[in-house]
């Protein structure tokens, strides 16, 4: 026997969850070629940077020293564009100074019209040359440019030929080995996830938005694994949905799991307690005080005459051996709590006969 009493019990809902990566990356080859040799092992630990595969790059070093090539005829021309304009500017302006002193002379009759116009004729070759020495400077220029592209772009797929990790994690199997030609961003060599934090998703009814929404993110939640139950890890809610899935009248909630000792893998089911807050005026009773009928809970109380009565009661939260009672006792009340098997009501008990 055991009296009811007033006290204060944690607020706490039984989910299950699944967990998942918090990053998950499929590595794939950003270009075409064949694998030349496998870094990783299967399963490892990785940290960002690390070498996982190389491809031959060998077709690719190659077209770097055809590009850088092309780019060394380039800046040639572009030398000889330059000089070959700089002459040509120099000679324009003798050449037009030329032809407007002697057109000063042909209009005061000094010299023949004929001889005027072969100087005027002469002005305008070389302004033509001119022009044309500056074209070729614009395009060698536009083929320098193309060219020293050819040439980063050369270098790019070179450093494409070693494919590190993007991310931190751990690895997963590998699909394909040294030998294996590989497409650009086609089959994926092997999956990364990041164990180290997790998440763990789970839905709660819709009944406890309010109190999730009062509380906000942050909220604590323990998670277990069902072959595992005493080890726990603990977490905190830090994603609420943005609606509640009108099909199944519940909201999504996310909460991160720093998982330093590798409990939650990704993909696993977890068993989820999400921790509302604490009912402080709570009215307590032993757990095996309540039992089941078909009008549902009760408990056998007993009264000042020391008969018993059977009392409908609802119950609320259920947390270390503790039930709190919503309706039906009051603080103070004596409840049984074994032997019910040999109780009925109007039976008069006296301490310890039960």
């Amino acid at each position: 026997m055991e009296a009811a009493v007033s006290g204060s019990i944690p607020v706490e809902i039984s989910l299950v969850g699944s967990v998942e990566a918090t990053e998950r990356v499929e590595v794939k080859p950003r270009i075409t070629g064949q694998i030349a040799k496998v870094h990783l092992k299967e399963g490892a630990t990785v940290r960002a940077g690390d070498l996982l595969f190389t491809l031959d790059d060998r077709e690719f070093r190659q077209s770097l020293a055809q590009a850088e090539g092309m780019v060394a005829r380039d800046r040639a021309a572009l030398k000889q564009a330059e000089a070959n304009v700089a002459r040509d500017t120099a000679q324009s302006r003798y050449a037009a100074g030329e032809a407007a002193r002697y057109g000063e002379l042909a209009n005061q009759g000094i010299i023949s019209k004929a001889q005027y116009e072969q100087l005027k004729n002469s002005s305008e070759t070389t302004r033509a040359n001119l022009l044309s020495s500056q074209a070729s400077v614009e395009s060698s220029k536009a083929s320098l440019t193309t060219n020293l592209a050819a040439v980063e772009r050369a270098k790019i797929d070179i450093a494409y030929c070693q494919i590190t990790a993007p991310i931190s994690g751990r690895l997963g199997t590998v699909s394909l080995h040294a030998g294996n030609i590989v497409k650009a961003n086609d089959t994926a060599l092997v999956t990364i996830n990041k164990m180290s934090p997790v998440f763990v998703t789970f839905n709660v009814p819709e009944r406890h938005l309010a109190a999730i929404r009062a509380a906000g993110a942050g909220l604590a939640v323990q998670a277990s694994l069902k072959e595992n139950p005493s080890a726990t890890a603990m977490g905190r809610v830090t994603v609420i949905d943005n609606a509640v899935d009108p099909a199944s009248g519940t909201i999504r909630l996310k909460a991160t799991f720093e998982n330093a000792n590798g409990l939650l893998w990704p993909g696993q089911f977890a068993d989820v307690v999400l921790r509302l807050g604490t009912n402080a005026n709570a009215l307590l009773v032993p757990a095996e005080a309540v039992q089941t009928g078909q009008k549902g809970p009760y408990v056998f109380r007993i009264k000042g005459d020391q008969t018993i009565e059977t009392v409908l009661v609802e119950q609320g939260e259920t947390y270390g051996g503790k039930v709190a009672i919503t309706k039906g006792l009051k603080a103070g009340d004596v409840v049984v709590t074994d032997g019910h098997l040999r109780l009925q009501p109007g039976a008069r008990v006296k301490k310890g006969s039960l």
